[in-house]
């Protein structure tokens, strides 16, 4: 007896390794190659077998993806039908932080997290609960900035913050001072939103009007839903509505802007455009570990999870490979450049480029 109960278990055992195993190459499958074929850049053959142990011990169905959007949501749903109690003030941080949390999860969401279907993903970052951008738009563009030979350049780059050459000669005064004011760490945040929001809506009205209505139905969906949200915030939460865009949609914005503040710089080469910042567990947490952002987008679709694990196993290699394009944290920033431009608005090497 007690030998026929041995065999069942070792029978139970050698299904469950099988199973970590086949769970590490599907993980791994879809690690090396995203949905637009950017491929992951893994430092040695080495470091390709640990991440494949790593997703293997992973296999409970990324349930720390999962806890974190069930805060999100719970935490958002709270702060509003409890904003009573709470009163407004502390309401209203809950629902930033809540919104930033979200807009980080949105980025898991589209690199093939918490699970293998695309849809399902998108269905769960789908809601607009940071108000600004439909996240159909969102992925597309995010996408296309992974492709890291663009990365920096204007017009190549869609999350690019200098300006093309071109475009600064034929800015005015006022604008030339508002691109210098967004390079500072406290303009950043003041304006960088409002830029970012006129500059999106600007470029899809300009294609519509002209004629392209492919993003119409994306914006009618997203302004739909959007109002319906506003709606229900107000009727049955009793915040208003210009209150959730002002007060909180909008600051959210600014906090999330703050980790792409100096997360790419302009360099020859494209790995030396790509930061890592050293951040403190909090805005690690809130920005889920995208500060190791070179490590992110050499291995675009490695679980939030697993980045600071990866980083820290390579730290030196990951330093040499970004040619030490190191920030102590983002307080180390604003201490730095709170009104002091990081760099100029206009992209040093955008000529050189253009004429290759």
């Amino acid at each position: 007896m007690r030998t026929q109960v041995l065999v069942q278990s070792l029978h139970i055992q050698t299904r469950r390794d099988s199973f970590a195993q086949w769970l590490a190459c599907v993980n791994l499958a879809v690690l090396t190659k995203d949905a637009n074929t950017h491929m992951a850049h893994y430092l040695n053959d080495e470091q390709r077998a640990r991440i494949r142990r790593h997703l293997g011990e992973a296999t409970h169905g990324e349930w720390q993806t999962w806890l974190v959007t069930a805060m999100v949501y719970g935490g958002w749903l709270a702060a509003l039908l409890f904003h009573d109690a709470l009163t407004l003030l502390p309401s209203t941080v809950i629902l930033i932080l809540c919104c930033v949390w979200y807009m980080s999860l949105q980025h898991e969401f589209m690199h093939g997290h918490p699970t293998r279907h695309a849809w399902l993903n998108k269905m769960l970052g789908y809601a607009p609960l940071a108000v600004w951008f439909p996240y159909t738009l969102y992925r597309e563009t995010h996408m296309r900035h992974h492709q890291d030979e663009n990365l920096t350049y204007p017009g190549l780059d869609p999350e690019s913050h200098y300006i093309a050459p071109e475009v600064w000669r034929r800015s005015g005064r006022a604008m030339r001072a508002l691109y210098r004011i967004r390079k500072t760490f406290w303009g950043r945040l003041a304006i960088g939103p409002l830029l970012a929001i006129c500059g999106t809506l600007g470029s899809s009205g300009r294609r519509i009007v002209n004629g392209d209505l492919r993003e119409l139905p994306m914006w009618l969906t997203h302004g739909a839903l959007l109002a319906a949200m506003l709606y229900g915030v107000q009727r049955w939460t009793g915040m208003p509505w210009w209150h959730y865009l002002l007060c909180v949609a909008y600051p959210a914005l600014s906090l999330a802007m703050v980790r792409s503040y100096f997360e790419h710089r302009a360099a020859d080469d494209c790995k030396h455009r790509i930061v890592i910042n050293e951040a403190g567990p909090l805005m690690r947490l809130l920005f889920l570990n995208n500060n190791y952002h070179l490590v992110h987008h050499d291995l675009p679709h490695l679980p939030w999870y697993l980045i600071a694990r990866v980083y820290w196993a390579d730290r030196n290699a990951y330093l040499s490979r970004c040619n030490g394009f190191l920030v102590h944290g983002y307080l180390d920033l604003m201490r730095r450049h709170g009104f002091t431009p990081i760099d100029e608005p206009p992209h040093p090497l955008a000529r050189d480029r253009s004429r290759q």
